[in-house]
């Protein structure tokens, strides 16, 4: 990334679309969290970053005021049921209104289903489905159920299940259905409920697997048929449409940003775009983010110490 300065964030959207709003974003600290939280600030909003390490809320907030956006931030556990509904109850005191909730805090680590302990199962499954739901329902009963809204969950690509991280691929695949039936009950209240399934993205998260993963991580390209990673911005631009008035008529849906990965198939030859063939207009990265990050695990040929694992 240059050492020059920011330029802002370079949004597809109209500036101002999210005027006057107040989005809440978890785990907001980091990865798509943090580029998500950039854009909604970039358009207007005024957004809630939620997660559970202040330090690291407090540098993005400080990033987004920087820019010029309005932010505020409050550390949470969104496992605790108890700290959720003390967390909404917060964000009406401050801004009397919660007009989004991007429901992006999430965590998993890599390991068969032979060697997930009870412990390990819970925690991944808690963070991933339990906590997204104890965020929705309570932006539910305390602000959407008289004044409506929407809700962008974040999943991910478990289409083909996911061997290595079967807590996450049952976590996930609850939370699409957990969109699907919150979309249903809540449309009387006016409140839309949408997910977004990322499918492999060059993310921070990324460097929180073990350095054994860093040869896997730098060959999955070549296991998608657009023949590269997705980014921060391309996942971030998904949630923004849906957050919008531009998806009024959009509920219970899963938007795929994955490249077409869930699609390969052994009979049917891998055939990657070139170079010069990614570059054109339909498949070109659209690199929106001015703060983007390179993953660690990227900038080196040679395997680096991989950080503690952490939320998305």
């Amino acid at each position: 990334m240059s050492s020059a300065a920011p330029v802002g964030y370079q949004s597809v959207f109209a500036p101002g679309l999210f005027n006057s709003r107040v989005i809440v974003v978890t785990g907001g600290g980091s990865g798509i969290g943090r580029c998500t939280a950039h854009e909604l600030a970039h358009l207007g909003a005024h957004v809630v970053l939620v997660g559970r390490k202040s330090e690291k809320l407090q540098t993005v907030a400080d990033e987004i005021t920087t820019d010029g956006g309005a932010v505020s931030w409050h550390a949470c556990d969104v496992r605790s049921e108890d700290a959720v509904t003390l967390l909404v109850q917060q964000v009406l005191a401050a801004h009397g209104h919660i007009h989004g909730l991007v429901n992006n805090a999430g965590g998993q680590f890599m390991s068969p289903l032979e060697s997930i302990s009870a412990k390990g199962w819970e925690a991944v499954l808690h963070t991933n489905l339990t906590g997204g739901f104890l965020m929705a329902r309570e932006c539910y009963r305390q602000w959407m159920t008289s004044n409506g809204g929407s809700v962008v969950n974040i999943v991910a690509d478990m289409w083909g299940s996911m061997p290595g991280m079967g807590h996450s691929g049952a976590a996930r695949a609850g939370m699409v259905s957990l969109t699907e039936t919150a979309a249903l009950e809540w449309a009387c209240s006016g409140v839309r409920v949408n997910a977004v399934a990322p499918g492999y993205i060059a993310s921070s998260g990324m460097d929180n697997y073990p350095p054994a993963a860093a040869d896997m991580l730098r060959a999955m390209p070549q296991t998608v048929p657009l023949g590269r990673f997705g980014n921060e911005a391309e996942v971030s631009a998904a949630i923004a449409f849906l957050l919008s008035p531009a998806a009024s008529f959009i509920s219970g849906t899963t938007l795929r940003v994955d490249g077409a990965r869930p699609q390969v198939r052994l009979g049917w030859p891998m055939r990657v775009p070139d170079a010069a063939t990614q570059q054109r207009a339909a498949v070109k990265p659209y690199g929106g983010f001015h703060r983007a990050q390179v993953p660690r695990v990227f900038a080196s040929a040679k395997p680096t110490r991989a950080a503690p694992k952490e939320s998305q």
